[in-house]
């Protein structure tokens, strides 16, 4: 994956491991830019992901970190977001399937559910594994709403 600068965003369930990805960042010389959550004070996720979706949608950032308590709030926002491929990752086995398989460009983290091994061990497979293209292309192209048709049947899965 080219990595530009990795936008991170997070509420305050998601603030202790941020901190921990922010060291990850710095110790990989990772350029990012942090759209917040700056405490674990309470705060509404979509104030955050909304500004992380807008820079990356905006080509500020590329790619993006989210952090939430269970991923999903911040998933669901992001990939309301132009060009934003946002995916709930709690394993280094799905970082690496949806980056292969959905070119993911942004890797959410439950917050309360992981630790921060498994964050770094999935963050190495996010920036590492490649999308395969091919038969994946096709579908990763229908994924936006302006290029839904009808199904298609097709002899290879």
């Amino acid at each position: 994956m080219e990595i530009k600068t990795v936008g991170i965003a997070c509420d305050h369930a998601g603030y202790a491991l941020k901190k921990f990805v922010i060291e990850y960042l710095e110790n990989h010389q990772i350029p990012f830019k942090d759209y917040g959550t700056y405490s674990d004070m309470s705060c509404d996720y979509p104030d955050f992901a909304h500004a992380l979706g807008n820079g990356i949608a905006n080509g500020d950032v590329y790619p993006g970190i989210g952090i939430c308590g269970s991923g999903e709030g911040m998933a669901i926002t992001l990939n309301k977001h132009k060009g934003v491929r946002a995916a709930l990752v709690w394993s280094p086995e799905i970082a690496q399937l949806t980056r292969q398989h959905n070119d993911a460009n942004v890797i959410v983290l439950p917050g309360r559910f992981i630790d921060n091994k498994t964050a770094e061990k999935a963050l190495d497979e996010f920036f590492k594994t490649q999308f395969e293209g091919g038969r994946h292309e096709r579908r990763v192209q229908k994924l936006s709403l302006i290029h839904i048709s009808e199904p298609t049947r097709h002899a290879q899965i």
